[in-house]
């Protein structure tokens, strides 16, 4: 398989609610700065040191963090009309790599480790209701790779629903490709038996005009880790990241997202909401967008709020933001954490 790195510098300051203890522990990394790479030794091994995984340990991860895993071995099944075309395709095919690179150690792992990737081509001509579901449902606990890539053809219009059920220890990467006008949804939904755990990429690039509404839903496993990410190849797109998660006692539920805006008149919108109870349950919420300084006039906003159900749980949210332009419409965070109120 052909090895792709990419790294993006830029020279401004992150403002960031997030950091370490200690300014000479690790030096401030702006978000544009982090390693891009589908080789899996472009990645140092997993240390509380490194931001992206502040907080959660290589020891939780069921061997995810290995150079090599095995191919998921559970049959993916799709229920689509006739005219949505699912197929398998290999390295070579010019759509593996077309949405994101992996940023992470399990990203790389997983995308080095599954030879083929699973294609949903959604055609230009699709109905408005056109709807596809993907269900992955394993019983197998060794450490596995996947990797799904959907094609939303430019005008098309669909919902593709990706069901995780069963028992897992899978690495996973998702591209999704959003043709120009296209109006797609995607809805990952994390529903695992206790024991399971699934780190997951979800890449998204969005053409002209185009609108991308993306849904996370994470309630069952031990560990569930899912980034998704957004970038506009064009102006006038539109993306809409939204999630849910429940977090019982010693789960880990993690989102960490990143809004890439690089292009003009692109508009973001990013909500998620999660409870917790128990002991031991966790959750965390790193959300990133990035302005560059050809991105003028975007617009963007992302709000995370979280409810402490009963005592000995946590919940961390961290939203950051770096804006390279004043000239924007507009862009804003907001995060809150609590309990009700005896």
């Amino acid at each position: 398989m052909a090895e792709a790195t990419q790294t993006a510098q830029h020279g401004n300051k992150a403002h960031s609610h997030g950091g370490y203890a200690s300014a000479a522990e690790v030096p401030l990394q702006t978000r544009s700065e982090r390693v891009r790479s589908t080789n899996v030794a472009d990645f140092a091994p997993i240390s509380a040191r490194e931001e992206q995984w502040r907080y959660l340990s290589a020891s939780k991860l069921n061997g995810l963090d290995s150079d090599v895993l095995e191919e998921f071995a559970a049959d993916i099944t799709a229920k689509h009309p006739e005219n949505v075309v699912t197929s398998w395709v290999g390295a070579e095919h010019p759509l593996f790599g077309a949405a994101g690179l992996p940023e992470d150690r399990t990203s790389a792992a997983a995308w080095g480790s599954a030879a083929a990737a699973y294609l949903v081509t959604i055609p230009s001509d699709s109905e408005p209701n056109t709807e596809v579901r993907l269900g992955f449902d394993s019983h197998d606990l060794t450490p596995s790779a996947s990797h799904v890539i959907i094609e939303a053809k430019a005008h098309s219009q669909a919902v593709v629903i990706i069901d995780h059920k069963g028992d897992a220890t899978l690495a996973e990467n998702v591209e999704i490709v959003v043709g120009d006008e296209a109006q797609l949804t995607v809805v990952s939904i994390q529903d695992w038996n206790a024991g399971s755990v699934h780190t997951s990429a979800q890449f998204a690039k969005l053409g002209r005009n185009a609108k991308l509404k993306h849904i996370s839903i994470s309630l069952g496993g031990d560990v569930v880790r899912i980034s998704p990410s957004a970038a506009f190849a064009a102006p006038g797109g539109d993306v809409e990241l939204l999630g849910v998660y429940f977090a019982d006692s010693d789960q880990h539920l993690e989102n960490r997202l990143f809004v890439d805006h690089s292009e003009p008149n692109c508009k973001s919108r990013v909500t998620y909401k999660g409870a917790l109870q128990g002991d031991g349950a966790h959750t965390v919420w790193v959300g990133d967008v990035l302005i560059r300084a050809a991105a003028e006039g975007t617009d963007t906003y992302e709000l995370n709020r979280n409810l402490l159900l009963t005592e000995g749980c946590r919940a961390d949210s961290v939203p950051n933001l770096e804006i390279e332009t004043g000239q924007i419409q507009g862009a804003g965070h907001a995060s809150a954490s609590g309990r009700f109120d005896d």
